[in-house]
């Protein structure tokens, strides 16, 4: 009995690598077999992270609006860290599924264990695009993470002083 347990479980661990292979991929094929074997979208691996958070940090928009559309996955689960599928989307600058995660149903101020929002991330990495679109979604231009750090602090610790002084007269 001992032997099947333990096959079992590494059955067990190769469909749950696989699983997340194909959201790190944007296979929304096999993505969908698992839904429809009756995997909840929502399980996360030893990190936090869901199909997609590594779907949307991965670049895989069309993944990301394949998920967003089933009605039980949470767009607003976050890992281990606190950070969400939009501020993973934001670090790997994929556009396409940031604005995607811009429209779900979230807090769009949603802050990780460092106080830092989505519009953080977005300054931290000079994505203004993505700063323009969260800011017509909404997003807390005031907000501070919890070192006290506002957004033209983020701008000018990255010597971005063209974006600095673009915040700063928001």
């Amino acid at each position: 009995m001992q032997v099947s347990l333990l096959a079992l479980a590494n059955d067990s661990a190769k469909l749950q690598a696989m699983y997340f292979d194909a959201a790190r991929q944007g296979d929304i094929a096999t993505l969908q077999t698992y839904y429809e074997a009756g995997l909840n979208p929502n399980v996360a691996d030893e990190k936090g992270y869901t199909a997609i958070i590594l779907s949307a940090y991965h670049g895989h928009t069309e993944a990301v609006k394949f998920l967003l559309s089933n009605k039980h996955v949470n767009p607003c689960q976050e890992d281990n860290t606190g950070n969400t599928a939009l501020m993973g989307a934001i670090f790997k600058g994929n556009f396409g599924a940031i604005k995607a995660l811009i429209k779900a149903d979230c807090d769009i101020d949603q802050v990780n264990a460092s106080g830092q929002t989505a519009l953080m991330f977005a300054t931290l990495f000079n994505r203004t695009n993505t700063i323009n679109e969260l800011s017509a979604a909404g997003a807390n231009i005031k907000a501070k993470d919890k070192a006290g750090n506002g957004l033209t602090d983020i701008a000018l610790s990255q010597g971005n002083y063209e974006l600095a002084e673009a915040l700063s007269k928001k």
